[in-house]
């Protein structure tokens, strides 16, 4: 019979952490509408709202040492850069670009056409500076 150590050590855990990234996640999104305050009225660009609320998620999560690759996701896909993305990550554009954007482009760019769709930014092109 195994001891609850033993098993504690050797039990598979993948999905556990799966659903522990989507609670933080969820926590960090909640903050972050929080923080921001009610949603602005009908005058106001709700798109932008949107995409400010995902960029405080977005801080939040790498604050507290999260893995925010969902969030990049979000981002790209509402039309984020990268450099506000690293502005949010409190880094460079490229290290933003080097960190996330294999992932990013394996996800938006399923089939491998070179093609992301909707609103991504196109700013993939050369990010050496």
């Amino acid at each position: 019979m195994n001891s609850p150590i033993e098993t504690a050590l050797t039990l598979p855990c993948d999905d556990a952490v799966r659903a522990a990234e989507a609670a933080a996640a969820g926590a960090a999104f909640s903050q972050a509408q929080k923080l921001l305050g009610d949603r602005p009225g009908p005058q106001s660009d709700p798109e932008q709202w949107n995409v400010a609320v995902q960029l405080l998620a977005f801080r939040i999560e790498c604050a507290a040492g999260f893995n925010a690759l969902g969030s990049v996701i979000g981002l790209r896909r509402w039309g984020a850069t990268w450099e506000l993305i690293a502005r949010a990550a409190g880094t460079t554009r490229q290290a933003a670009h080097t960190r996330w954007s294999a992932q990013v482009r394996a996800t938006l760019d399923r089939y491998g056409t070179g093609e992301m769709g909707g609103p991504v930014a196109d700013d993939e092109r050369d990010l050496s500076d």
